[in-house]
């Protein structure tokens, strides 16, 4: 599994950020069911607007898109051990939801994908950064005092234990 060794996010982007972050872009769009939400990526990634956030009315900007900002690593709830938990528990959690890799307009700078690989991007699409009636995996996943069944720490120091993105609050955001 590759992992990024820099502690100060070495430029890569976390993929569930809340739109209010510096310098989020979108991303993705939310589609599907409340029971079984989809994100559809964008082509390419887009900042953030007042536009672009108000298109989501009356619901909040992360229950509708996808948006992503720098990774915050240790100024994260979400990183521990050295690693984004988020992606860490939702490779074991979440089953994979597409067999090709889904379009990414960040891959290349993704969190998620430089530390679980392209597994945890056949995964993603399930992922979303807010919602009000979350899954028992999706709460298993930002529950930091719950290790998943199945969680297998990776090199020295690693363990289970956080949320979904550098958010201090309870959901799957980052910051």
């Amino acid at each position: 599994m590759p992992q990024d060794e820099a502690d100060d996010g070495g430029g890569l982007l976390c993929p569930s950020a809340p739109a209010e972050s510096a310098g989020s872009v979108l991303i993705g769009v939310v589609s599907g069911t409340p029971g079984a939400p989809r994100v559809v990526p964008t082509a390419h990634a887009m900042p953030v607007t007042l536009e672009i956030t108000e298109l989501a009315r009356p619901a909040s900007p992360g229950e509708v898109f996808r948006f992503a900002s720098a990774c915050r690593t240790s100024g994260c709830v979400h990183f521990k051990q050295s690693a984004c938990q988020i992606a860490s528990r939702s490779a074991v959690l979440l089953d994979e939801v597409v067999e090709e890799l889904p379009r990414c307009p960040i891959r290349a700078q993704c969190r998620w994908f430089h530390q679980e690989g392209p597994s945890l991007c056949r995964r993603c699409p399930q992922i979303v950064t807010e919602q009000h009636r979350p899954t028992a995996e999706m709460l298993r996943i930002v529950n930091e005092d719950d290790p998943p069944a199945g969680f297998v720490p990776e090199g020295p120091g690693a363990g289970p234990g956080a949320r979904t993105g550098s958010d201090p609050g309870p959901g799957l955001s980052a910051h």
